[in-house]
């Protein structure tokens, strides 16, 4: 059980300051850190910022730069003042200089010249808002300016990541002054290495760091060196940092790999003379709307293109307003949005620069070469879609010289349509026509997205197979279909289809069906679906059965209202302030709507990450279908940091039956999208006869309380308790998919025996977590429902570290079986009691407590009474720190670490009247040295130190 290898300050936190050194970062020890701040309740080094902004501006005086960080000491401690932070850190916030009575904007980092700014690092950034102190393991600062924060774990700490995530949440809670002012943080624990946005701490907005389009997988040093690398981090934080509103509330996001990738190309393709095409295809939910606002921002901001027009493209009211909200959030100024065909060919007429956002049937007959200027850089979104046509050739005549960067969210399918967007968009860009690409496959593998399954209902259900063939499926138009409207129009001609899916003895059946399955499989997991209906009646029909089996208000209808609809279909139109808010709704767990009934509205551009199933009663195919499905893919996590695992369709119609005529598509681009449930079913299965192989084999020939000491002895062993902690995950995963299909009924009484296993070890390791935190909601029901009358019993009791407990371990009365488990809950306890230490004695703290676990596989019992005296130690050094803080004695590190030395030499102080004596003297001694005590203060000093170790020798510190 060696600590040494992959243990947190020697295996992750060290090397990560040790290869900022080698690309150019200046290390900065903790106490040297804490000058140049002045003390722990500042943030910035001082005299390094002041020095670099006289630098950056000369018309500053040196009054108005500390004014300066005043400011930034002082900002709002949320988001807001994040925000506020940024603009300081773009260059785009003023000061009223007097010298020349105007504002004029300040630069706190020169974005041009990289080389013109300070780099430091350093660690165990003590912070201290006179509420809280918090201890950040790394921080970065650029010109003296904290930027970036690091969490570290080791390699071998269960749930080491989630830990670390935890810890930067809890910076936010405890001391938001440093997170107002710091713009990304990183959590690492060697294996894995994470970024985010500050104010934003959702598992889901996290990315992993990747080489610029590298297959092979990066080691830890290239990882570093790569992110940290100057231009790097100063681009990350000036160019790839945004700020939306959504519902009026201000949100943050840091752009991943692939979206920053694919700026990069499209500016690299604006400036390319010889090429004026490009293709993205970034897979539905990878931030696709992000990616072309920043596309946008940068060219509108590069004095490379001379004052540029970027048009932004759009195919939906619904988008444009939304793309409108985030690019206003965002900072871009000088936008238009075309509200006519005539408005838009004012502005063209006009030579409008800046951004100016549209839709594709605006350009319906505008004039051939209405502006012939080359900087014009046209940004289409669903480029497989809104550009097919004679709307496409009348943007392209009337914007000649434009360049036009396409974008998609779906693959282009293999149709002569799909091959006309390739030579529209991806002529540039042979074979594959694809400028940048981020795959399906790409976007589970990252986190970006979840997987996908599909299960079909029975026959009776489904609509008959030659009627889909004949009126769908054969149906050559409806091949490469790419948006709803054209789907609609086909399925309005599809008579027996439609006829035989709003049959009102099926749609009965079909509202049953849901109903019992929305309850059985996806309520308890907490999470919310969609109905989709062939059209608006059928909507409206599925709403009456659905009341009949679930309270009403768990579902709505959404669709468009039409002034001529009859009385069943307006009785549910909606007014939009009430859509809106059903809207929201929906996405908070702990409010209705459960499912919403629709049909065409909210298959596309609408986020809802809790949505989990959808019960598909639409025809659909190609484009279409790809973006509708889309809709379940989003990742999710609740607030006990239980993830969604996958999305689910339950096709009633029968279109998964033969997916490769429902997706044209090259199969390479769709490869592992979505996965029929059966093969889960036949994976979980195999994964419950490896479990009764391996470890429920285990236990099986023992009785009750045997079996529980057998499992808990085998798994004593590190490797093998973590490697089952990976399995259980998996098996659990499939279980809260599958639960409760009849399919598992077999191996119920063994997967709760593995969850009882889990439990039980979650229990004694030391990571010890709530129940609610570790089992999925399925899991953890089925081991509630167990435990009612088969109570899960560790084998050992939990021991509570206090004086009798250690008193008990030294005197030899635990058994050795337990000894490993109690080492861990004392070293963990340590963990937590030097938090309240300053870092240099915490440093000192954790190097001891890494040396004892290294002894432990040679020798239990010595390492155990060394473990037990550092925890005494770490005890008494923070009575001793407290004392002196209460009496605002300033930097006590040395003082403590000397006092401690003298009581090391007196170790029987507490017994013996003449060594208490000899100790008293000599910590007098010392604190004689302090100038601003006189002898009255110090004696009483010596005496409330002696008094309060006194006590904790006396009194059991509960755990």
């Amino acid at each position: 059980m060696s600590r040494g290898f992959g243990a947190e300050r020697h295996s992750v936190q060290e090397p990560i300051i040790e290869y900022a050194k080698e690309i150019g970062w200046q290390y900065v020890p903790p106490e040297e850190a804490l000058k140049l701040r002045g003390d722990n309740t500042k943030l910035i080094f001082k005299d390094i910022f002041i020095k670099k902004i006289l630098e950056l501006n000369p018309f500053l005086t040196e009054d108005l730069a500390y004014e300066v960080i005043k400011k930034l000491e002082r900002l709002r401690i949320d988001i807001e003042g994040n925000l506020t932070a940024l603009e300081y850190l773009k260059g785009l916030k003023n000061e009223y200089i007097k010298q020349e009575r105007r504002e004029r904007n300040i630069r706190l980092i020169d974005i041009k010249n990289i080389h013109n700014n300070v780099f430091h690092v350093t660690d165990e950034f003590e912070f201290n808002n006179g509420k809280k102190t918090i201890r950040p393991d790394i921080v970065f600062l650029i010109n003296g300016i904290p930027i970036v924060l690091v969490e570290t774990k080791a390699t071998y700490v269960i749930e080491g990541m989630n830990e670390a995530l935890d810890q930067i949440r809890r910076y936010h809670e405890e001391c938001p002054e440093l997170l107002a002012i710091s713009q990304i943080y990183v959590i690492s624990n060697l294996v894995k290495f994470s970024y985010g946005a500050t104010w934003n701490t959702s598992a889901r907005s996290l990315s992993d760091w990747r080489l610029e389009e590298s297959s092979a997988e990066p080691n830890f040093e290239q990882i570093i060196k790569t992110f940290f690398n100057k231009e790097y981090i100063i681009k990350l934080i000036t160019d790839y940092i945004l700020f939306t509103r959504k519902d009026g509330e201000l949100q943050k996001v840091v752009l991943r790999p692939h979206q920053i990738r694919a700026v990069e190309k499209i500016i690299q393709r604006a400036k390319d003379p010889e090429k004026r095409r490009g293709l993205i295809w970034h897979t539905q939910g990878s931030g696709k709307t992000y990616t072309m606002i920043v596309a946008a921002q940068k060219i509108l901001k590069d004095p490379a293109f001379e004052n540029p027009t970027v048009i932004m493209l759009v195919d939906r009211n619904e988008l444009e307003a939304q793309l409108f909200n985030n690019i206003k959030a965002v900072g871009i100024e000088n936008v238009e949005v075309a509200e006519s065909k005539k408005h838009l060919k004012e502005l063209l007429q006009s030579d409008r620069r800046g951004l100016i956002v549209t839709m594709i049937h605006k350009f319906d007959n505008m004039p051939p070469g209405i502006n012939k200027r080359e900087n014009i850089f046209v940004l289409v979104d669903e480029a497989h879609r809104s550009t097919s046509g004679k709307l496409g050739n009348h943007l392209m005549s009337a914007l000649p010289n434009a360049t036009y960067i396409g974008f998609t969210g779906t693959p282009i399918d293999k149709t002569s349509h799909g091959n006309s967007t390739f030579i529209t968009f991806g002529i540039n860009d042979p074979p594959k026509g694809y400028l940048d690409k981020y795959s399906i496959a790409e976007s589970i593998k990252d986190g970006t997205t979840v997987q996908l399954h599909y299960t079909l209902v029975q026959n009776d259900l489904r609509v008959d197979k030659e009627i889909l063939e004949r009126e769908f499926l054969a149906q050559v138009e409806a091949e490469g279909i790419s948006d709803i409207e054209t789907l609609n129009k086909i399925l309005k001609r599809a008579v027996t289809l439609k006829n035989m899916l709003k049959n009102k003895d099926r749609i009965k059946k079909v509202a049953e069906y849901v109903a019992k399955h929305y309850k059985e499989f996806v309520a308890p997991m907490g999470y919310k679906a969609f109905l989709v209906a062939v059209d608006r009646e059928a909507c409206a029909l599925y709403k009456e059965e659905l009341d009949k089996h679930l309270p009403p208000e768990y579902s709505q209808v959404v669709y468009s209202k039409n002034n001529n609809d009859p009385p069943e279909l307006k009785k549910y139109h909606l007014s939009k302030e009430k859509e809106k808010i059903i809207r929201k709704n929906f996405t908070q767990p702990d409010k209705d709507p459960k499912i919403l009934i629709v049909t065409d509205k909210l298959l596309t551009g609408f986020d809802a990450p809790i949505l989990y199933c959808m019960y598909l009663d639409k025809p659909m195919r190609d484009h279409v279908l790809l973006q509708a499905i889309a809709r379940v893919n989003r990742p999710y996590e609740d607030k006990n940091g239980i993830k969604k695992p996958c999305g689910l369709i339950v096709d009633f119609v029968g279109i998964f039956e033969n997916l490769e005529k429902a997706l044209l598509f090259d199969s390479s681009d769709i490869e592992g999208m979505v996965k029929d449930i059966e093969l889960l079913k036949e994976e979980f299965v195999k994964k419950m006869e490896q479990a009764r192989n391996e470890y429920i084999a285990l236990i099986k020939e023992h009785s009750k309380d045997k079996a529980v000491e057998a499992a808990v002895e085998y798994f004593r062993d590190e490797e093998r308790r973590n490697k089952y902690y990976q399995f259980f995950k998996e098996l659990q995963s499939m279980y809260e998919i599958l639960s409760p299909d009849p399919s598992l009924g077999n191996y119920i009484d063994d997967y709760y025996t593995l969850s009882k296993i889990y439990w039980t070890l979650k229990e004694k390791d030391e990571s010890q977590t709530m129940i609610d935190k570790e089992l999925a909601r399925k899991t953890a029901e089925l081991v509630r429902k167990h435990t009612s009358t088969d109570k899960i019993d560790p084998t050992n009791e939990i021991y509570r570290l206090d004086g009798k407990t250690l008193t008990k371990l030294q005197e030899s009365q635990t058994s050795e079986e337990d000894i490993a488990d109690i080492f861990n809950m004392i070293k963990s306890q340590i963990e937590q009691e030097k938090l309240d230490l300053p870092s240099s004695i915490r440093i000192s703290i954790s190097e001891r407590a890494d040396e004892i676990a290294k002894l432990f596989e040679r020798n239990q019992k010595e390492s155990l009474e060394k473990l037990i005296k550092l925890y005494e130690d770490v005890n008494q050094m923070k009575v001793i720190h407290q004392t002196l803080i209460q009496k605002n004695i300033g930097e006590p590190e040395n003082i403590i670490s000397e006092i401690k030395r003298i009581m090391d030499k007196y170790p029987y102080w507490d017994k013996s009247e003449d060594q208490e004596r000899k100790l008293r003297r000599e910590i007098y001694e010392v604190l004689f040295n302090i100038k601003t005590l006189n002898e009255q203060q110090i004696k009483d000093i010596v005496s409330e130190i002696i008094n309060n170790l006194k006590q904790i020798k006396q009194k059991p510190k509960n755990d």
